[in-house]
């Protein structure tokens, strides 16, 4: 039995196809609702492992993720594998799922001339006493994803690192930059 319950863990699939790694690998919207679930849960039990019971969860709640969120702390320990800890996670995520439906979508800055970006840089580094350097990424849309600072020198000069400069722009995915370097 003990080999039999060891075939099952999640740990023995190809790498590829466990659901932490998968999202790594191919992103969120490649899971299932199973291996978003098993993720949360974070391990089965003897008998199956976390995406068997996160399936079995929710045929439970006729694989409606509406019906899930509908189960209380009691209904889903009724699960074996499934304590306080985890039934409270399982409710805890989909709240925020909910919350997220009903949160207002932020409105981001549009740049559409190069004054906007000089109000945004001033309005950043216009009062300091010392050089520094910022960039702006932007969308294919112009609008800001996000204003970062790059380097803080002192009253006469600044050192800007432009990999610094390329890897914070790759990782959020800009499809421009601009760069603000403010002089006393």
């Amino acid at each position: 039995m003990e080999q039999y319950s060891n075939r099952l863990t999640i740990r023995n699939w190809a790498e590829e196809d466990r659901p932490r790694e998968k999202l790594v690998l191919k992103g969120k919207n490649a899971l299932s609702d199973a291996e978003l679930l098993a993720i949360l849960l974070g391990s089965g039990n003897k008998h199956e492992s976390a995406v068997d019971l996160a399936k079995k969860i929710l045929a439970e709640a006729g694989d409606n993720l509406i019906e899930l969120s509908r189960l209380g702390v009691r209904e889903l320990e009724a699960f074996n594998g499934i304590g306080k800890a985890k039934a409270i996670l399982i409710i805890a995520a989909m709240e925020m799922g909910k919350r997220r439906i009903e949160a207002e979508v932020i409105v981001k800055e549009k740049i559409t001339n190069s004054k906007d970006a000089f109000e945004i840089f001033r309005s950043r580094i216009g009062d300091q006493p010392y050089e520094e350097f910022w960039i702006i990424l932007l969308n294919k849309a112009n609008k800001v994803i996000r204003k970062c600072s790059i380097s803080e020198g002192g009253v006469s000069g600044t050192v800007v690192d432009p990999k610094k400069i390329y890897k914070i722009a790759l990782d959020y995915r800009a499809s421009s930059i601009i760069l603000g370097h403010y002089v006393k």
